[in-house]
């Protein structure tokens, strides 16, 4: 699958103060990880043990919004805001640990919620690098 992410920052006429290269990788990871989230909760909701798994699929919702927030707000560059771009990647990479520990807890009964926890770290790793950078 191919990303046109960065061709997109590259498209922008206007100037972006972000590394470029973490910022693609961010936005892509986000995105993914929103539909991981996505996928994973719906998964869950088709398993016969779903009341256990009523945290997991609140925690999978949370985080996907908070990453498809976050894929939005990385992607304007029109009067950006560095504190909101912070609080925004903050609130992403807390998400992403959370979730990604929850799905962990049952990623030996659920593929579903394996494939999940492995986006949520990826994820969190790409909004780490990128916080990083911000200085």
């Amino acid at each position: 699958m191919t990303h046109r992410t960065a061709e997109f920052i590259d498209a922008h006429p206007g100037a972006i103060g972000l590394d470029r290269d973490l910022l693609a990788t961010c936005i892509a990871a986000c995105l993914e990880c929103a539909q991981a989230c996505t996928a994973c909760a719906d998964a869950c909701l088709a398993e016969d043990m779903v009341a256990d798994l009523r945290s997991c699929i609140t925690t999978d919702l949370n985080c996907a919004d908070l990453c498809a927030a976050t894929a939005r707000v990385l992607s304007r560059h029109t009067g950006y805001d560095a504190d909101v771009t912070r609080a925004t990647l903050q609130a992403c990479l807390t998400a992403c640990r959370s979730c990604g520990d929850e799905c962990a807890s049952h990623a030996d009964m659920h593929d579903h919620c394996r494939l999940c926890a492995e986006a949520c770290r990826a994820c969190a790793k790409a909004c780490e690098e990128l916080l990083a950078s911000l200085g």
